[in-house]
């Protein structure tokens, strides 16, 4: 019997996919490059086309890694960033660039061109807002959408099928209209506890009256793992598969990482899934909802059976490490060589200068605004303790610093989730900062946490295989499956002699905040 699973796993830049045998070990990994078409006002696009044929690349190179028949892969799942899909009715692509052309149909993720239609979500007050954190960020669909019906109401016209970019995934892999209760849930104000999941009147008071007309949305979601058919034999040829193959409904990348590795642990209230790259989103799950602001949710199912999920994040991090390596004269184009120099040099710093190395450096991380806790897209980055000093010692120094208020705004999260009623006392770390062990360090020291980070291979990965097992009937359910493939991880515990210096940054980082907040206030 077919027992192998394809996971595949769309990023900001890249398609990923991996080959897993039933017990969630990875057996072959490949990925390929997607297009991005930015614009000087920021906007920023995907080609929806792209991604899928960098997706059938990926799914075949990762079966020819792993040697494995493509009669042997029973399921397919796929995760991807919150990414909006437009397509006419017929499937045809629609464009919302403002540059033009229907090439570009995806807005990508961290497009933030609908903060002042964001801003009028919040300001409605709807109960849908008391399950997405109390305010409405840029990066949901909602928005989004008021910008297109606003801005290119031609392409607004044209729209008759609205997707999350996993959703489009799964289906021009099975052909199905289904969605996912994961992105419904996380990303378009669908409330899955309630009876009437959705809220026509939410649409209506914010222009959005028509969705339902342009959208092809179903009633009711299917929860993650769902199987959404068999492989069409146009998707099958294209992804070197079978169409035995089973799909499964899928998520938003950061909700596989967080099933990929804090499903199936006991006491997961304890537990904080921290999925880090670009930008990083902290996942929290309980068993009965836990509302409160500057943290989205809670989502009901959005990740395993019956549990209510809170996720809080921050917006740049990965990113923000880019941005500084950049903007400073003596650092250049941030590739893995060039991050690696500079660790290595702050190493020998610290070496000589200890944690107290910069100390008058004091960083805000909110170069891209503030998802968690403060939930204020608007917020901005700040830089104290500067001087005219332009050497390459001076980035290294500037570099640590970040990385440290990176790590004191985990902290910042943390505190918020765990004084309305989580007990976190253990992180779960996935995605690129695992290579950066400046990160790893930190996350630990600052914010006084055990940190785990997987040694199975890809987390984000093993999620969307636990989802394709579960559709392919390999385990009864999601959770059986999570339970049957997680890997074990690597512990790190925190140094207790450097709390004293980073519990003295936090208490800056928090003056900071309010310093900002008084600048901000002055007419």
């Amino acid at each position: 019997m077919a027992a192998h699973l394809c996971a595949v796993d769309v990023g900001t830049g890249s398609a990923r996919a991996g080959i897993f045998d039933p017990a969630g070990k990875l057996l072959g990994r490949a990925e390929h490059a997607i297009a991005m078409n930015r614009s000087t006002s920021g906007q920023c696009e995907h080609d929806s086309e792209q991604i899928w044929s960098a997706v059938c690349a990926a799914v075949r190179g990762a079966r020819a890694a792993a040697g494995v028949d493509a009669r042997d892969v029973a399921g397919i799942s796929f995760d991807a960033t919150c990414s909006t899909v437009f397509r006419g009715r017929r499937g045809e692509q629609v464009g919302v660039s403002a540059g033009g052309g229907d090439r570009w149909d995806t807005i990508v993720w961290l497009d933030h061109r609908a903060l002042a239609e964001a801003d009028e979500c919040t300001a409605t007050g709807h109960a849908v807002l008391g399950y997405a954190g109390g305010v409405m960020s840029p990066e949901m669909a909602t928005p989004k959408l008021m910008w297109v019906k606003r801005h290119l109401p031609q392409s607004w016209a044209r729209t008759g099928q609205l997707f999350d970019l996993a959703d489009f995934l799964c289906h021009k892999a099975s052909g199905s209209l289904a969605r996912s209760q994961c992105t419904l849930t996380a990303k378009w104000t669908y409330l899955a506890h309630e009876r009437e999941a959705w809220r026509h009147d939410f649409f209506a008071a914010v222009g959005l009256a028509d969705i339902f007309d342009r959208a092809a949305l179903p009633e009711r979601a299917s929860p993650v793992g769902t199987d959404l058919g068999p492989l069409t034999p146009a998707a099958a040829e294209a992804l070197g598969l079978t169409t035995a193959c089973r799909v499964g409904a899928g998520m938003i990348d950061a909700f596989a990482g967080a099933v990929g590795v804090i499903g199936g642990l006991p006491g997961i209230e304890r537990h904080l899934a921290l999925i880090a790259g670009t930008s990083s989103c902290v996942m929290a799950m309980s068993p009965e909802p836990r509302a409160f602001a500057g943290v989205w949710g809670p989502y009901f199912g959005a990740a395993l059976p019956a549990l209510w999920l809170s996720e809080g994040g921050q917006s740049a991090t990965g990113a923000l490490l880019d941005h500084i390596v950049r903007w400073h004269g003596a650092g250049g184009e941030p590739d893995a060589a060039l991050h690696r120099k500079i660790t290595e040099r702050i190493m020998q710093l610290r070496a000589g200068e200890g944690l107290d190395l910069a100390g008058r450096l004091h960083v805000l991380p909110d170069f891209h605004g503030n998802r968690s806790p403060l939930a204020d897209p608007h917020a901005l980055g700040v830089i104290s303790g500067l001087t005219l000093d332009s050497s390459f010692d001076s980035l290294c120094r500037l570099y640590w610093r970040t990385a440290v208020a990176i790590a004191l705004g985990l902290r910042h999260v943390l505190d918020a989730l765990n004084a309305n009623g989580y007990g976190i006392d253990t992180l779960h770390v996935t995605g690129g900062h695992t290579r950066n062990p400046l990160l790893m360090e930190l996350y630990a020291d600052a914010t006084g946490c055990t940190v785990v980070e997987p040694v199975g291979g890809d987390a984000v990965l093993l999620g969307t295989a636990m989802a394709a097992a579960a559709a392919a009937g390999l385990y009864p359910n999601l959770t059986e499956a999570c339970a049957a493939m997680r890997q074990e991880g690597r512990a790190r515990r925190p140094n207790p002699q450097a709390w004293p210096r980073f519990d003295r940054d936090y208490r800056v980082f928090l003056e900071m905040h309010r310093q900002r907040r008084a600048l901000d206030d002055i007419v």
